[in-house]
Order: structure tokens, then sequence, then C-alpha cells
């Protein structure tokens, strides 16, 4: 967007967003600090948002955003010159100039974006616990079988997996009526068993949930290709940071797989990303939509977690901004870390709306000058108050402005206009298509039919050599890196057999010393610990 007074373009250090008595600039170099978008339905969170994002894609920061109703799409077409969008920038000083913005389709449905996949393992029992709703002693059943999946080579990739093995852990499972000799799953139940009082009820239930997260769709989040995270790190070729949009809409009707799912990806860039310091820019900026989703009815251990990842995250170089309707949806704790702050209109017709907006007001650095609390009453639709980090990363006294109007179009595109974008999109192909590799599932399903040569490692099928490498892995480098994660190796194995499984279904076994001396030394590096809410660093 030009501009007829050049003090309010966006610069190579700062990013207009409106204007009062004073001009309100988000400092780029302060923008991991994080911040947070609120306000009532219908006030111009979605406006503010868009406006944020298209000042840091022409900054070239990527940017990461869920889009609920659809709206925040429009960032991808030219914007349109209609008289209160032109009025609106000739109050500031503004000449309005369309733009549009390089976009990324996403959705975990796989239907209008990119499929967004990650596996089991890098879940982990945490988020897994939260996503699937289970108390403390099913999370304790849940952690056992990460743990038993571990110390026996059995990869954990989709919800069959994770089902074959509760029912392994089950004190019924296996042959019904075999000696433990002639059991095939013994020693995985044993296993089980050593770490702690598995039921058959308990693991009943945790199925139930599965199949509860399966019916609302959750099934499609797990399996391969997983997401590369730092496909969301790109720029386009004018060096503009791409915007990458998750289509929620569908996402939303289960809102805790909606949150958890954004939680795992926070805590994965946390996990993934090398200490970067002190940045001119973020290397992404990440908008949590409907952010209240993440801290409800969330157990101590894991808002604990969720305050970690949001305290360091910012040293990686990535600024995390929470949109909700309330600063009060936000603990204490994670609210004292977002110093960039819009707050639209709220309303208090109740005694407690009142106590909101008093909770509100005091978020914000006094100004002499405003009644907070009185003003955020009394906002109009596309006005807010906000107060960016300035200086040492003091944030500034409270100013009410008009945000500027978006340069993108404002509102939701055409199926048409998302097919040509996904047609031309920098990642087509790689996720579209569903990859079933040999698994946990797999392993015991021939376990079960009696082939204890691919379980032994004496067959020459995948399984076999899976579990002969792993185990020779887990021999030399230890059986397991951290708990609930893959072992080291579990993580050789997985990656040789990929690498050499034509050659071995068509009996050609000749290379397979190669491709075994090739692969371990990456994979000793790659198998990093993510850390306590992530998997090992994918291949």
């Amino acid at each position: 967007m030009a501009t007829s007074d050049n003090k309010l373009a966006d610069t190579d250090e700062k990013i207009f967003i409106g204007k009062g008595e004073q001009a309100a600039w988000l400092t780029l170099a302060l923008a991991n600090r994080h911040g947070l978008v609120t306000g009532a339905t219908g006030t111009g969170k979605t406006v503010s948002l868009q406006v944020m994002a298209e000042g840091f894609a022409r900054a070239g920061v990527p940017v990461f955003a869920a889009d609920i109703k659809g709206d925040l799409s429009g960032i991808s077409e030219v914007g349109e010159a209609k008289d209160f969008i032109v009025k609106r920038a000739q109050e500031m000083g503004l000449t309005f100039q369309p733009d549009q913005f390089s976009t990324v389709f996403w959705d975990v449905f796989g239907e209008q974006g990119h499929p967004v996949r990650a596996t089991i393992t890098e879940m982990g029992p945490l988020l897994l616990a939260r996503m699937l709703d289970l108390n403390d002693v099913q999370e304790g059943v849940l952690n056992v079988a990460f743990r038993v999946a571990d110390e026996n080579g059995l990869a954990l990739i989709d919800m069959k997996d994770l089902r074959a093995l509760l029912d392994a852990i089950a004190p019924d499972g296996g042959k019904k009526g075999a000696d433990e000799g002639e059991d095939p799953l013994a020693s995985i139940r044993k296993a089980a068993q050593s770490y702690g009082n598995v039921s058959k009820a308990t693991v009943g239930t945790i199925q139930r949930q599965l199949l509860v997260l399966e019916n609302q769709g959750g099934a499609k989040f797990f399996g391969e290709p997983a997401l590369t995270l730092k496909d969301f790190m790109r720029t386009d070729r004018d060096g503009r940071g791409m915007v990458n949009i998750l289509v929620a809409d569908k996402l939303m009707l289960s809102p805790r797989l909606y949150a958890t799912f954004l939680l795992w990806m926070l805590s994965e860039l946390f996990e993934e990303l090398p200490e970067a310091g002190d940045l001119p820019k973020p290397k992404l900026v990440f908008f949590f939509d409907e952010a209240h989703l993440l801290f409800n009815d969330a157990p101590k251990a894991l808002m604990d977690k969720i305050e970690q990842v949001v305290r360091l995250i910012r040293s990686k170089g990535v600024g995390v901004y929470f949109v909700t309707q309330n600063p009060i949806d936000v603990p204490d704790k994670v609210l004292a870390q977002l110093g960039n702050r819009v707050q639209h209109a709220l309303r208090a017709f109740t005694p407690r709306d009142q106590k909101a907006v008093a909770a509100a007001a005091q978020t914000f650095r006094p100004n002499p000058k405003l009644d907070t609390a009185r003003v955020i009453m009394e906002l109009a639709k596309g006005e807010a108050l906000v107060s960016f980090l300035e200086g040492g990363g003091t944030p500034s006294m409270v100013e009410r402005v008009m945000v500027r109007p978006p340069s993108a179009r404002i509102g939701p595109i055409t199926p048409e206009e998302r097919k040509a974008i996904m047609d031309a999109s920098p990642v087509k192909g790689k996720y579209d298509t569903a990859i079933d590799a040999e698994s946990a599932y797999e392993i015991i399903q021939k376990r079960l039919a009696g082939s204890a040569a691919s379980a032994e490692g004496s067959g020459s099928e995948g399984g076999g050599i899976l579990g002969e490498i792993g185990a020779i892995a887990a021999a030399i480098f230890g059986t397991n890196v951290k708990r609930g994660r893959l072992s080291t190796g579990q993580v050789i194995a997985r990656n040789v057999t990929r690498s050499v499984t034509d050659k071995v279904v068509g009996g050609v076994v000749a290379d397979l010393g190669k491709s075994v001396g090739g692969s371990v030394g990456g994979s000793i590096g790659r198998a990093l610990v993510r850390g306590a809410l992530g998997g090992i660093l994918r291949r």
C-alpha cells in the first residue's frame, strides 16, 4: 500500500497498524515478544489480524493463521477500492492501492487445503491424552503404551497402530488359551504389566475415546507424509513472507481437536527451531484464533508446558499472537508474556461483563488522557485500543486508533479462486496422497498370524528386517531416548526400511549393508529429543 504521507508507510523496521492522535506502529524487532488481539464478535478482530498479517508478509516474515469463518482467505486476492475503504484510507492520509499476498491453504481434512498430518509418536502421550480427554489413570496407560512401543520397535504412525498396540497390552491380548511361549504378544503384554496394572477396562475406555476422535475426523490427522514445519517458513519470489492459512471452519466443530492440533504445531516449532537470539524481525508469526479453547479445562501439567513454550519460543524467532474475545480468557502467566496488544470493543450489559471490561482495561499501560474502561465500551467497528512494545521492550501508553484498511480483499474467496491457488501451490503433491507404511499394526498382525520370522528378524520380509535392525541398533545405542518417544534403534530401522523396502521385496538384498551404513550416522544425529511436547525429528 502506498501512502501520500511517507511517514506512515511500512518500513524495514516497523508496521503501520492505525492512527488516532498518534500513529500506531508494531516494531518488527519486538514482534516476537508475542501479542494479543481481543474484542467482541463483529468488532473487527479479523480485519486487524489481516492488517498485521499483511504487514508481516510485506516485511518478508512468513505467517500462519487459523481461519475460523473463511474471511481471512481474502488475503490471497487483490483488494477492492470500495468507498468505505477508500474513505478510511484518506482519513488517515493514505492512498489506497490494492494488493494481494502469496497464500498456501492447509486443511486437516484435506478438503479445502493441503492435508496436515502428524504421526501418533510425534503427537506424544501428553497432547494425545488432552485430545482424547483422558483422566490420570487412562493417561498413565497411554504412557505405558508409548514406552512399550519404544522398547519393541513398534512405530506408531496412525490410529490403527495405536489401536493394535492397546489391544496387545490388554490382559487378554494375543492368542486365547495359549501358553506364554505360544503367545506371540506375550512379551509386549508382560512389558506393559511391568510398568503397573494395565486393566482391560481402562484400555477399553481409551479405545472408545479413539472412536469418538475418529468420528470427529481426527483419524485423517494421523499418518504420513507428516507435515514438515519448514514448509510454513517460505518466502515468495518477491521476498515476501508466505501466508499459511489453516481452514478451520470444520475443525472448529471439534474444539478440543482444534486447540490440541494448534498447540502441537506450536510445540513442534519450539522444539525444531534452533536458538536465534534477538533478530531484526521474526522468522515466523503464529496467530492462534479462538485461543480460549486452548486453556479451557487444561490440566496443570499441560498449562505449565503451554506457559513454557510461550515464554521460550521467542528465542527461536517465533512470535505468537492469541486472538480471543476477552483478555481474561488467557491465564495470567501467559498473558504476562504478550507485550503487543490490540483491544476492540467489549459490551457490558451484566455485572460479569463489567468485570471483564475492567480486567481488560487493567492489562494496558494507563494513558492520563483516556478512561480506558469507558473507551473499550465506546469503540466503533474498526477502532481499537492499542499498545505496542517500544524502545527497550516496554509497552507504550494505550492509544485509541482507527485500524488501517487491508490492501487485500476483505472476506472469503470463491471455490474457483481457491482451486487456482491450490494448483499453483509450492507444496502441491507433497502431502496430497497418504502413505501407509509398515508400522505397529502390520507388525502385530504378522505376529498374530504366526509369522514369527517377521517379529524375530529371521524372515526376508520388510517387517523381519525392521525388527532385526531395530534390535541391533537398540542394543548398540540404547532402547529408549526419552519416555514416550521413538528409540534411536527404531528411528534407524524406520529410515533404513523405507529406503530398502523395494529391494527387499524384490529379493535383492545385496545393497542392504550399504543402506544401513549410510543411514546410521544421520539417524543418530536426528535422534535428538524434541522436548516434552514433541517427537523425534523426522528425516
